[in-house]
């Protein structure tokens, strides 16, 4: 069997790390993957790094980025059909819009018999306005009739997408959990000290991180209000920003006019994460819209505490607060008191206990099967 699987853009983010660690583990389910990306927009980070680590080559298409642009995108359709049918793929797996969008159309035209598209998340809140919102959920009604199969990480990530956006009946979709390569993060305690040694914070600081790109859907000034509220309560906590992007200098601005700047450490992007968890007390997620969070699944595994706004698919992640702390959208008190039941040693020993079941149901061995079976079930049952 031969997958193309097609992802506008390698930037830091779930998507990059699943396209390249899928297109890896395939190999070993005896399915043939091809990798088709475009290049990252400026000023974005870049994880096509994953791609030496993980042995994977790809196809690179560079205007197969996020920006509509109309005359290049008719050359980017016409690359992919020339790629499509060069290498007559049994299967055609699509991630992110516009990658979703380009294609789906170019597949249907080339003739290959089954196309698959992953959500891992929507832009139908929290990134544009209402009449450009209305014309996304058109074109994603209309893309849906002409997939064979939706794919969701998450539950509730459906039932948003099948009830509130109607982009398809719920029977259409399958829900396959993210996996990762999580044994960095199993083992992350031998790094532990390493952050702390290097902000020259001693141990009874508590730290409390943040982990994305500065974009208004991750709404990191939220994040600040809960924390300007937990420093009028605690002397003793401060704040890790791991991550940039185009809100940086607003994010350092809110964190000055807040008074919190000596007590709010911004360390850019890294890509080793292992060693930042262990010393972490808690990793929060204050985002306004989110498909699977996978810091939260990252510090699950490390055995970090977690607390979270309750959007998308987080609540299936920490099942209902079972696993972490959750706050309703919007409501900064109510993150910084999650924030602060997930600094308690309860918090801390649950945290402890949950780490092999969480590393177990997100592995990527479970990946990688889950999308073999949902394939060659997919070819059985298409036309001939």
């Amino acid at each position: 069997m031969k997958v193309v699987r097609i992802i506008d853009r390698l930037n830091v983010g779930g998507p990059a790390i699943h396209a390249a660690l899928v297109s890896r583990g395939l190999d070993e389910h005896g399915i043939e993957t091809i990798l088709v990306t475009g290049e990252i927009e400026p000023g974005e980070a870049d994880m096509s790094y994953l791609l030496d680590e993980y042995g994977v080559s790809r196809v690179l298409i560079p205007s197969l980025g996020r920006e509509l642009r109309p005359l290049r995108d008719l050359s980017t359709a016409w690359q992919l059909w020339r790629v499509l049918r060069r290498e007559r793929p049994d299967v055609v797996h699509t991630h992110k819009a516009k990658a979703g969008a380009l294609g789906r159309l170019v597949a249907l035209l080339a003739g290959v018999p089954v196309r698959v598209h992953t959500y891992h998340g929507h832009v139908f809140h929290g990134y544009f306005g209402p009449t450009k919102t209305r014309f996304f959920v058109a074109v994603e009604r209309a893309l849906a009739r002409i997939t064979t199969r939706l794919v969701a990480p998450a539950p509730a990530l459906v039932e948003e997408l099948a009830q509130k956006y109607a982009i398809a009946p719920k029977e259409r979709f399958s829900v396959v959990p993210l996996g990762f390569d999580l044994s960095p993060f199993a083992r992350a305690g031998r790094h532990r000290g390493e952050l702390r040694k290097r902000l020259g914070i001693g141990n009874d600081i508590r730290l409390v991180g943040i982990v994305g790109r500065m974009v208004p859907v991750k709404d990191h000034a939220g994040f600040i209000a809960a924390a300007a509220l937990l420093a009028a309560r605690r002397e003793d906590v401060h704040f890790v920003f791991i991550g940039g992007g185009e809100l940086e200098a607003a994010v350092r601005a809110d964190l000055a006019a807040r008074g919190l700047t000596s007590r709010a450490h911004l360390l850019g992007w890294s890509k080793s994460l292992e060693r930042i968890y262990p010393d972490l007390d808690v990793v929060a997620l204050s985002s306004l819209n989110e498909g699977t969070p996978v810091a939260l699944i990252e510090a699950m595994a490390a055995g970090t505490p977690v607390a979270a706004i309750s959007v998308g698919g987080v609540a299936d992640v920490l099942r209902d607060g079972a696993r972490g702390e959750l706050a309703p959208p919007r409501d900064p008190g109510a993150l910084a008191s999650a924030i602060e039941r997930a600094l308690s040693p309860a918090s801390r020993d649950r945290a402890a206990r949950i780490r092999a079941e969480v590393t177990a149901e997100f592995s990527a061995d479970r990946l990688c099967a889950d999308l073999e079976r949902l394939y060659r079930s997919l070819v059985v049952e298409s036309p001939s």
